[in-house]
Order: C-alpha cells, then sequence, then structure tokens
C-alpha cells in the first residue's frame, strides 16, 4: 500500500536525467521570473465555470472520452426540408415586405447584414468608468480601444479594427507573466503581455480527431481549445457580437510558461516517458499528473481569451440560465419534464422586458450551432441595466460531438416558440445560399494562426443544425400562433 500510494508522487517529482536535460532549453530558476508591469486587470474575468455544480452528486466526475473522427464521415451534404421550404414560401406570400425570399436568396450575406444593422442599430452607452478616457485618456493599446469600445447593445463594434489588431496581438506580443487562474474546474492559466493586455489560456489536450464519448456526460467532458476560438468566430459571422476576441497561438512551455511561472506551478512541470514537456498546475479536477497538459515535445498550442475590463469598470451580473440542465445522472431538470416553463418565465423580470427573452433564445440557438449543453449561467454588464446582452463566454465544451444534434438545447426555443427576426433572416440566408454556415466559418477560421481549427465534420453540422433550428419554427407556425409573436421583430 504504501508503494501504491508514493508511486504518483514519485513518477511526478521525480527529476530528469541529464541526458533528458540536454534535450530542453535551458530552464530558468522560477524565482527568477518576470512580475507583470501592472495588473491592472482583475482575475475574476470568465469565472462562470465555477457554478458548474460537477459535484452536484457527491463524487467526481469521470474524465471525457476520445472518439476519434472517421476519414470516411467527412462527406459534404447539402440539407434541406420540405416543411422549411413550405414555411419560408408561406411567409413569402403573406408578409412579401418582411420576408422577400426571393430577394433574400440572391443577396450576399455581407449585404444582408449591413441593412440588419442599417435598419436596427442603436448606438447605446459605454462603461461609464471609461467616460473620462474617450474624452482625451485612455491607452492606445488594442486591448484598451477594445475595451472602451464595449457598449450597451454589443461586446464590439463589427468594423472596430481594434478587435482583428487585438487578436493579432495576442499572437505575437511577448509574454512577460503567467499565473495559474484560481477556481474553476479544469486548467487555466492567465497571460500578460508586454503591452500589459491579458489573456486566458485554455491549453489544448487532444488532437482535433478526438470527441466526447456518447456514454460521457456533458459536465464531465473537458475543454478544448479549438472550441473556444471556433465559437469567437462563429458569433462573429451571425452578427451576435458577445463573445471577446480570441485567438489561437502556439507556446513554448519552457520559455513562455515555465520560466515565467511562480514556484507552485513551475514545480508540477515534469519529463513524460516520451520526452516531452508536460504539467498540470492545480484545479479542482483533471489537474494532476494522469490529466496533465504535454508540448510536442515543448510546444503547445492554446486559445487565448482577451480579458474583460475590471471589475471596478465593468461591474458584472451573474444570472442563473432559467433552462439550466440538472447537472445529474439520475434527474431531469422541471424544462426537460414540464413544457410549461416559458409560461413562468416570459412574465417575471427581466425576461418581460423588450429584449432580454430573445437574447436568451439566441444563446441557446447559438449553443445548439455549437453543440455546448453546459450554459448554467450567463453574464451581463450591471451599468448597462437589463436591457442589454447576454455574454457568451466559457465556450470550451461545444464542438464536442459532430453527429450528435441535441435538439433539448433548443428547449427555449421550442417552448416559447418566438425567435428573434434578425436571427431568423440571417438563418434563412444560410439555408437558402448561396453561401452556406460552414463555409463562411472555413473561411474566418482560416485567419486564424492554429488552422484548421475546426474539422470537417463539425462544419458539416453547422448546416444541418441551421435546418433542425428553422423545422421548429416551422412546428410553432403550424400551431396557429400569428407570425408576428414567433418571429418577433424587436430591432435588435
Amino acid at each position: 500500500m504504501y508503494l501504491l500510494n508514493t508511486l504518483p508522487r514519485i513518477i511526478e517529482y521525480t527529476k530528469p536525467s541529464p541526458h533528458i536535460r540536454k534535450l530542453i532549453p535551458r530552464i530558468v530558476d522560477t524565482e527568477a521570473h518576470f512580475s507583470a508591469l501592472r495588473k491592472r486587470l482583475n482575475k475574476s474575468n470568465y469565472t462562470s465555470d465555477e457554478f458548474s455544480p460537477e459535484t452536484v452528486e457527491g463524487e467526481r466526475a469521470q474524465p471525457a472520452g476520445r472518439e476519434v473522427i472517421k476519414a470516411h464521415d467527412q462527406k459534404p451534404e447539402k440539407f434541406s426540408d420540405d416543411a422549411v421550404d413550405d414555411m419560408l414560401k408561406k411567409l413569402g406570400r403573406t408578409h412579401p415586405k418582411m420576408f422577400d425570399m426571393e430577394e433574400l436568396r440572391v443577396t450576399p450575406y455581407e449585404s444582408v447584414l449591413w441593412n440588419i444593422k442599417k435598419r436596427n442599430h442603436k448606438k447605446g452607452i459605454y462603461l461609464p468608468g471609461y467616460t473620462d478616457s474617450e474624452n482625451g485618456g485612455g491607452g492606445s493599446a488594442n486591448w484598451e480601444k477594445y475595451q472602451r469600445g464595449i457598449n450597451q447593445y454589443f461586446m464590439y463594434e463589427p468594423d472596430d479594427p481594434a478587435v482583428d489588431g487585438l487578436m493579432a496581438d495576442m499572437e505575437q506580443e511577448t509574454v512577460i507573466d503567467v499565473e495559474q487562474k484560481d477556481g474553476g474546474t479544469q486548467l487555466k492559466l492567465i497571460i500578460t503581455f508586454q503591452d500589459e493586455g491579458q489573456a486566458l489560456f485554455k491549453p489544448m489536450r487532444f488532437p482535433r480527431e478526438v470527441e466526447t464519448l456518447p456514454n460521457h456526460f456533458y459536465f464531465s467532458d473537458y475543454e478544448r481549445h479549438y472550441a473556444e476560438i471556433g465559437a469567437f468566430h462563429l458569433d462573429r459571422i451571425l452578427a451576435f457580437y458577445r463573445v471577446p476576441p480570441v485567438a489561437g497561438r502556439r507556446f513554448n512551455m519552457t520559455y513562455e510558461i515555465k520560466r515565467l511561472a511562480d514556484r507552485k506551478l513551475a514545480k508540477t512541470f515534469f519529463i513524460s516517458p516520451a520526452n516531452n514537456v508536460c504539467f498540470h498546475g492545480s484545479c479542482s479536477y483533471y489537474c494532476d499528473t494522469g490529466h496533465a497538459i504535454c508540448g510536442n515535445p515543448d510546444t503547445v498550442e492554446a486559445s487565448l481569451a482577451t480579458f474583460l475590463p475590471p471589475e471596478k469598470i465593468g461591474r458584472r451580473k451573474t444570472w442563473r440560465n432559467p433552462w439550466k440542465r440538472s447537472y445529474s445522472k439520475h434527474r431531469k431538470a422541471y424544462w426537460e419534464v414540464y413544457d410549461d416553463l416559458c409560461d413562468k418565465v416570459r412574465t417575471k423580470p427581466p425576461y418581460n422586458n423588450e429584449r432580454r427573452l430573445q437574447d436568451l433564445i439566441d444563446m441557446h440557438i447559438f449553443d445548439f450551432l455549437t453543440g455546448n449543453l453546459d450554459r448554467h449561467h450567463y453574464e451581463t454588464f450591471r451599468d448597462f441595466g437589463n436591457v442589454t446582452f447576454h455574454m457568451h463566454l466559457d465556450n470550451g465544451r461545444a464542438f464536442g460531438k459532430s453527429h450528435k444534434d441535441d435538439l433539448s438545447i433548443l428547449a427555449p426555443l421550442y417552448q416559447c416558440c418566438v425567435i428573434r427576426y434578425s436571427t431568423f433572416i440571417k438563418l434563412s440566408k444560410f439555408y437558402l445560399g448561396p453561401e452556406k454556415l460552414s463555409n463562411s466559418l472555413r473561411k474566418s477560421l482560416n485567419k486564424d494562426s492554429l488552422r484548421p481549427i475546426l474539422l470537417e465534420p463539425h462544419l458539416i453540422a453547422l448546416d444541418r443544425r441551421v435546418v433542425l433550428i428553422l423545422k421548429e419554427i416551422a412546428k410553432c407556425l403550424e400551431k396557429g400562433i400569428e407570425v408576428e409573436n414567433v418571429i418577433v421583430d424587436d430591432f435588435f
């Protein structure tokens, strides 16, 4: 028993041999690491995973499975549905001004977005903490420009050049400090760059071909770095603008992470039997030698999500998702058993205001497209009140099952029978073509330095899921509900 208890500790802390030391760059003493010039951005960014009740039944969740995407599954497909075709034709006949489908078919998607923006665009207020900066103060770094640009209705303006500049900075800027983020169920690091910007680091664990096994629960799944990158680009294509900018980057684990880490984090580094540099950090679940992050041999991919403004400038409020899952292997949530939750929700604040319910349904449509079942909470900025957007944070458990379309994610859509007009038009455009959502996302992801980000099965799944969303709208209209009560034009 003594040997069994000490074996992991022996494996973890045994120093590499002199021969192995020659294979890796010289490691600088961790006590001599650089300190950040300023930690002006607080560490509360991206903390919603701390609400994840993975221990709800008092037992440790099992690690995610490894189902590999097979090459013969990657066949291009065309998706259509008779019920959706009939719905679009009928809408074109009965409401030609709102739903001119023939015009929509021939209009480029970029022009569709421009028409929506021109018709709906509202200029919301900015975060009060940045008011003085707009009148002449404030820094000139892209991350500072991005934060000052956050307004009541969008995380960023679609034509803001600071967003692309910020993504380029995260890929190229020199790293000057590395710190492990407190809390959470999986390893995350806070990266500080030379321009004093900060980003949340989520490492690559598995190759992109690896998917979650069918028998594993959503709450025991690993987070995927490419899911964070893919979710940002998808959010941008759909013109939601609710995901903070995310970029991919390759890190030298010895020079850019261990050299700058504190002693606690640096002690978790080791050399694997395959002579790769590995580390595991400290966290609630997957931070041990058996779940280590390993380089190839000393390089690892990661996603970098830019930090939001510090709490003193951008105070945030966390809301429980009414359609939150039970996070139990044995119990179902209320909405999974009864279909009257929407009647209870839509009459109470904040969901009885002009946009909040539609925002929630947008969020679930977004999660359905990415296959994310882990949306237990969401956040808003307090200074914008209740008439503001939902932040789509923590998308690491998306894109886990390319061949499974979990319709339960759409429960708010089919239980409320409501969709925002602008969202419906965008999805209808991708359904009608000629350019499909998969093609748009593929082009956007090719700009990332870690391309390819998503493999073809995940891209093909997007086109299939667009049809399924529209099919649910067709079912709602078949119930006899008035069009204007299903497809709601709230000018957002």
